[in-house]
């Protein structure tokens, strides 16, 4: 899609979750990260892609941030990825070292969840924070300005396990698709396509 001269409006509600299979939903995300973020292009975009390789529900952060980095991004510092991973261990030194290397960064917090059955498979954007650890109620400071969130499997019993055994088909092609979007975000930034319409 030419997005050319095309005036982006503020969000005004968090995006509907949309499900990884749906035909538009790189292009959703695409459109819904560019609303949010166009009021903020200048500064520093920093996306912190939380979580571990050692747990096949928990690599979705790592795996698109190992995606970015291959798709070669130019206009996002990505941290994060299957090598260099976010975790519980390191999160607080990573945000801390994110706020020393950057001014007023703008930072998109992408983390797995889980949630209801009938969601698995889902992806979200929303105002506001990534609570990493939720799940598994681990006491973790939250991450970003906006947050990106991909349901990986079922919530409520034994969490720990459940991210074990989630299937890695999922998580890839999860993966895949949110990073695409966020790829398709950056092309339009190489470009100087954005502005935005604040009324």
């Amino acid at each position: 899609m030419n997005l050319r001269n095309f005036r982006f409006k503020l969000p005004i509600f968090d995006m509907s979750a949309i499900h990884y299979e749906n035909i538009n939903a790189t292009r959703t995300i695409q459109e819904t990260l560019q609303a949010f973020i166009s009021p903020f292009v200048g500064q520093p975009l920093v996306l912190v892609c939380i979580g571990t390789d050692r747990s096949t529900g928990d690599c979705l952060g790592p795996l698109i941030g190992t995606k970015l980095i291959e798709k070669s991004i130019s206009n996002f510092h990505v941290f994060g990825t299957l090598e260099n991973p976010v975790h519980a261990l390191n999160l607080v030194e990573t945000v801390e070292d994110i706020k020393s290397k950057f001014h007023h960064p703008f930072i998109i917090g992408i983390d797995a969840c889980l949630g209801n059955i009938r969601n698995i498979g889902n992806i979200t954007i929303g105002k506001g924070p990534v609570k990493p650890g939720a799940a598994v109620k681990k006491d973790l400071p939250e991450v970003g300005n906006i947050h990106i969130t991909g349901t990986v499997n079922i919530s409520g019993f034994m969490e720990f396990a459940v991210l074990q055994n989630t299937r890695l088909n999922t998580v890839m092609k999860m993966a895949e698709v949110i990073a695409s979007g966020i790829r398709k975000v950056d092309i339009e930034l190489q470009q100087d396509v954005f502005r935005i319409d604040k009324k």
